[in-house]
């Protein structure tokens, strides 16, 4: 992984697993609002895209009034309940340590909110070790659209062929495949191998060891 000087990194699913948080979230709002039916696996599925999106796609509701409704009882609850239910992957921090030590720059792009990364992050490491994180709000463009990581490579001012793109789910190979940026798969999420092997890619991993 030589030719990289640049490193950013989707954050669910890629980084951490936030999915214990992230279920018990949906399932208070889909509950309250009489969707008793929907399972783990299909919130699961939905990791990864904004929240007017997943809900949506799990209640067929396509009223954008009530999805942002429902996206913001989403976020009262996840101010409670998503930093305490969510944890690093055993390799995360050694191999972000290691990147960081041979002097490359590495950063997030990721739907969730910049700042419920910021709360998770700053429990797990050193004060600004990450050269930038990009959220929801700062972008208007969610991806696939490559809006976030375009805007993160510009910040860093990276150079697009120096630059690796890391992430779980095929919307992370398409955001990559957008702009040309080479892209890093892992299986830690319920992506399957077979799923992103059909993105350029140049490697689909079973973590992020191999980043090193």
């Amino acid at each position: 992984m030589s030719k990289y000087n640049t490193y950013i990194f989707d954050f669910d699913y890629t980084l951490a697993d936030s999915s214990k948080g992230i279920i018990m979230c949906f399932r208070y709002v889909l509950e309250n609002h009489g969707y008793h039916d929907i399972s783990d696996y299909q919130i699961k599925l939905t990791i990864g895209k904004t929240l007017e999106e997943s809900f949506s796609i799990l209640t067929g509701i396509t009223d954008k009034e009530t999805l942002t409704l429902y996206a913001k009882e989403y976020v009262k609850k996840a101010d409670d309940w998503m930093t305490a239910n969510t944890v690093l992957f055993p390799e995360t921090s050694p191999v972000l340590h290691a990147l960081k030590e041979r002097g490359h720059k590495i950063g997030i792009v990721s739907t969730k909110y910049r700042y419920r990364i910021m709360e998770f992050v700053e429990k797990e490491f050193p004060k600004e070790f990450f050269d930038i994180i990009i959220g929801a709000e700062d972008v208007k463009a969610h991806k696939p659209d490559p809006a976030g990581l375009l805007l993160a490579i510009n910040c860093l001012q990276s150079d697009l062929e120096k630059c690796l793109y890391i992430g779980d789910s095929i919307i992370d190979a398409k955001t990559a495949q957008a702009i040309g940026v080479d892209f890093y798969g892992v299986l830690n999420g319920i992506t399957t191998r077979e799923e992103l092997l059909i993105y350029p890619h140049i490697k689909i991993a079973d973590n992020l060891n191999d980043l090193v």
